[in-house]
Parts: structure tokens; C-alpha cells; sequence
């Protein structure tokens, strides 16, 4: 039998909705790494509008704020994530982890019983 593996994606919801998943979670790494809401849409090909309404979803859903925007100033403003933010990706980010490290050794257990006939 060829090699085969178990691909799943994870998402958190709550009543609102969807709080994080990994899309959502790229979009606050960019909006991290390039300091602007529009500079992350750009760069992950996605429009403004809908960065900014993902943005907003998160924040209203989350206990507390994961971005926070500042406007004016000599640097004309910016979009940074919160500790809270930075937090919730890391918790993400490890549920995830082992979330595939166990559908991958659960898969490979049922692979190998079905290989032996046991299933």
C-alpha cells in the first residue's frame, strides 16, 4: 500500500462564531511582522475590508483585544497585536500541533491494524 497520511485543520469556535483558525492565525502573524492591517491583507492577497472584518470578529470574540490600532502620529499609526494576542497564537499554534501529531499516530495504529487484517 502507498504511503498515506491524515491532513485535518483545526478551528476555535464560539457562539459568534469562529474565533481562530489558521488562516486567521497567519493574518495576525503578518499584521505582526509588517505593523499594518493593510501591508498583512496585501500580502496574503486578501482585500482590506475583509482583513479588517476578521480583525474586528477576533476582537469582539476574544475576552480581550488580539490587535490593537493606532492612528496619526509622526509614523502616521499602526496595527500591533497585544500580549493577549501573541498568547493566543501560541495556544493556538500548540493545540494544533498536537492535535496532527495525534490524528497522525492514531491513523498510523487503524493503518497498520487494517495492513495485518486485524480491522
Amino acid at each position: 500500500m502507498k504511503h498515506l497520511t491524515v491532513k485535518s485543520r483545526l478551528w476555535v469556535v464560539g457562539k459568534e462564531g469562529t474565533f481562530l483558525g489558521e488562516g486567521r492565525v497567519a493574518l495576525l502573524h503578518a499584521i505582526n511582522r509588517l505593523g499594518s492591517i493593510t501591508k498583512a491583507a496585501k500580502s496574503m492577497n486578501m482585500s482590506y475590508l475583509k482583513a479588517w472584518k476578521l480583525v474586528k470578529s477576533m476582537n469582539q470574540t476574544s475576552p480581550k483585544p488580539l490587535v490593537k490600532k493606532s492612528s496619526g502620529g509622526k509614523d502616521g499609526g499602526g496595527t500591533t497585536l497585544t500580549e493577549y494576542g501573541h498568547k493566543a497564537i501560541k495556544l493556538f499554534e500548540e493545540l494544533s500541533d498536537k492535535h496532527n501529531q495525534y490524528l497522525s499516530q492514531k491513523f498510523e495504529n487503524q493503518l497498520k491494524e487494517l495492513q495485518n487484517g486485524d480491522i
